[in-house]
């Protein structure tokens, strides 16, 4: 935790970790089961119960109005302890943040009248495909003033199990996608079985297919590109606070096998070598930290250039996840790869962490695109 952090954040964190030790940490290898083991439901009740569902959702629609920073802290202390859970939150805040944008926050699931449901609470979505840059498969028509979805999408994000999804789809005629929301559970939508991951496994993912399904449209026609643009602007740095709390996890991890485990007649830890990998990673965490802090209070505060900062936290610190993750498998040995140790679970997760918001390259060139349309290197 950053030493900047305000007192209301710092009880936001404890909470945080508090609720990641009791919940998610005693369960957290039959959670990565899924789907062959049931989904952690009561986890996922009391994570909506505590509002962690609803942080940056305004007051007027059951939320708690909270800021980036607190999202980030939250993500930071759920991730360092099961990022599936980080994985649920982020794609709802997004398909939330998408639904803001387009000045449809009437229409966003309200928690306090869901109750703690998380099925009524959230919003699926697809939170790793960038539909302005693929081929997008959902097609959609306006009949009598009414919408219809025809096609598909691959790998919606609680799909299986929020009641609404959020979907991107391209008018007949147009080019630019527009956003829909649709029932899920009506006899036009077709929700696959939980589709098998690299990562994040208890944040379950679907393909879903529609038939000339019924949708409200979200938003103006044609306008979905600049909606999740600003979305993907916003919770860029929401990935790199993810990405952080896997990086801590790990070398947590790494750090309590270390002190317990003796080779050569001494402990680990007392190798000079092992000191050295530990001092690596706990020097990339500090700087993940103060990055996640400077980019967050720039979204917050709307500073200059805060896109900038936001995209850049992401695309600086997802990738030195991935290393960290994997060098927490390395310094267990081979108990690194025992799924009991969660050190392999944590390299698949910042795997599919990095994937968020689309392809690396393809958001790395992007976010060229934005400091050269800026003029300010």
């Amino acid at each position: 935790m950053c030493a900047s952090i305000s007192q209301e954040l710092q009880m936001l964190d404890s909470m945080a970790k508090e609720f990641a030790e009791s919940e998610l940490v005693p369960g957290r290898e039959d959670f990565d089961e899924f789907p062959f083991k049931p989904l952690f439901d009561g986890a996922l009740k009391k994570a909506s119960e505590v509002g962690f569902f609803s942080l940056m959702l305004p007051e007027d629609v059951g939320g708690a109005n909270r800021s980036m920073k607190a999202l980030c802290t939250v993500l930071r202390e759920t991730c360092r302890a099961d990022a599936s859970l980080g994985g649920v939150i982020f794609t709802n805040a997004l398909a939330q943040e998408v639904m803001i944008n387009a000045g449809a926050s009437e229409m966003i699931p309200n928690p306090e009248e869901a109750g703690g449901d998380p099925q009524k609470a959230l919003l699926a979505f697809a939170p790793f495909d960038n539909p302005v840059e693929t081929k997008n498969r959902a097609r959609a028509k306006a009949v009598d003033g009414e919408y219809f979805l025809d096609g598909g999408m691959e790998y919606v994000m609680l799909g299986g199990l929020a009641d609404r999804v959020l979907v991107p789809a391209v008018m007949e005629g147009q080019k630019d996608i527009s956003f829909f929301l649709v029932e899920a559970g009506l006899p036009e939508v077709r929700v696959s079985e939980p589709v098998i991951s690299l990562g994040l496994h208890a944040c379950p993912a679907v393909d879903i297919k529609f038939r000339e399904a019924p949708a409200t449209l979200v938003g103006e026609e044609g306008k979905g590109g600049d909606y999740l643009g600003q979305a993907a602007d916003r919770l860029s740095v929401a990935c790199a606070s993810m990405s952080s709390g896997i990086m801590l996890g790990s070398f947590v991890t790494a750090l309590d096998y270390a002190r317990e485990r003796m080779q050569g007649g001494r402990l680990i830890l007392d190798w000079s070598q092992m000191r050295m990998s530990l001092a690596d990673i706990a020097i990339k965490i500090k700087c993940a930290d103060l990055i996640v802090d400077a980019a967050g209070t720039s979204v917050d505060e709307a500073e200059e250039g805060w896109q900038h900062a936001s995209r850049a936290a992401a695309l600086h610190i997802c990738p030195i996840a991935c290393d960290v993750a994997n060098e927490g498998i390395q310094l267990l040995g081979g108990n690194g790869y025992m799924h009991e140790y969660g050190q392999e679970k944590r390299f698949r997760d910042a795997q599919t962490v990095q994937s968020l918001l689309g392809m690396l390259p393809m958001r790395k060139l992007a976010y060229l695109n934005m400091v050269l349309e800026a003029e300010k290197y």
